[in-house]
């Protein structure tokens, strides 16, 4: 079980709702069946536009990724997907991260959708969903930018575990919060009060993964054909941006650009978000 209790779930699913209606957006929510489990989507722009797929990362929810970038729905169709087995109202199965299961589920959510030549945009753990898609059937997506993604590279386990599990174990043992603000001020460039609560609740309610995070091999990067821009961040101590510039630049053979966020952690800052809605819309303009 995903949820711990059936209280957990309803905090969780009040808080995802509570953040959707404060995005002030017209959207529309599909539950689409995969053999994976029901995955939901929030579904937001003009639906002539082109489309692109939004994934959020672990411990996250499609209205927060939304959150983060606001202007994409004036040129694209949005859909931003809630990942299973995370606080969101998709199914809680988890998927096996050594298979190629998160990219058949998601390539099988954008065939359902309908969709052909998809933007992709993965943030943290949706970049490993996004290459775990382009390495099962890159065929639906025409380009895609990942955010500091999983399954490049990997920090310092040591660091991390000083530094994130240790206080996040003692959080969930004891829920004092001066612990999960030593989680969040390694994680986030900045965070609000949403944020925190968002995170507290989750990790107090559901079961998260702490199993390790594969990494892409050399070959298997080097198969992808789809163009990838990635932006990696200095000071993300899980997946330190310079190692990730370096290895992305060796690994990929469809590599289109690849950015340093100077100066942001894990989650970049609202101004750092900005810069790559931009860059995004930017390409899309280009391509036209």
């Amino acid at each position: 079980m995903f949820f711990k209790s059936k209280e957990g779930k309803e905090k969780i699913l009040s808080l995802y709702n509570q953040k959707l209606n404060k995005l002030n957006i017209e959207y529309s929510e599909k539950l689409i069946e995969t053999k994976f489990g029901v995955t939901n989507v929030i579904i937001t722009g003009d639906t002539k536009n082109p489309p692109l797929v939004l994934i959020h990362g672990t411990g996250g929810c499609a209205p927060q990724i939304l959150d983060s970038f606001p202007n994409l729905a004036s040129k694209y169709c949005v859909f931003a997907i809630d990942v299973l087995a995370q606080p969101n109202k998709s199914a809680g199965n988890r998927l096996d991260m050594k298979s190629l299961d998160y990219g058949k589920w998601l390539i099988e959510v954008v065939i359902k959708l309908r969709l052909k030549d998809v933007t992709l945009v993965g943030f943290s753990f949706g970049g490993f969903i996004s290459l775990k898609a382009l390495e099962f059937n890159e065929t639906p997506i025409r380009r895609v930018f990942l955010i500091a993604p999983v399954y490049i590279v990997n920090g310092n386990p040591l660091v991390g575990l000083f530094k994130m599990f240790l206080p996040l174990k003692k959080f969930i043992k004891t829920n004092n919060q001066k612990y999960i603000k030593k989680v969040m001020a390694v994680l986030f460039s900045e965070y609000d009060d949403f944020a925190l609560e968002f995170m507290s609740t989750t990790f107090q309610h559901c079961n998260m993964d702490f199993s390790p995070l594969p990494i892409l091999s050399k070959n298997d990067a080097n198969r992808i054909k789809t163009p990838i821009t990635i932006f990696a961040c200095e000071k993300d101590i899980m997946f330190p941006g310079k190692k990730m510039v370096k290895r992305a630049k060796r690994i990929f053979s469809s590599i289109e650009e690849v950015v340093l966020i100077e100066e942001a952690k894990h989650v970049p800052n609202s101004k750092d978000f900005k810069k790559i809605e931009d860059l995004i819309i930017d390409k899309k303009q280009i391509l036209k």
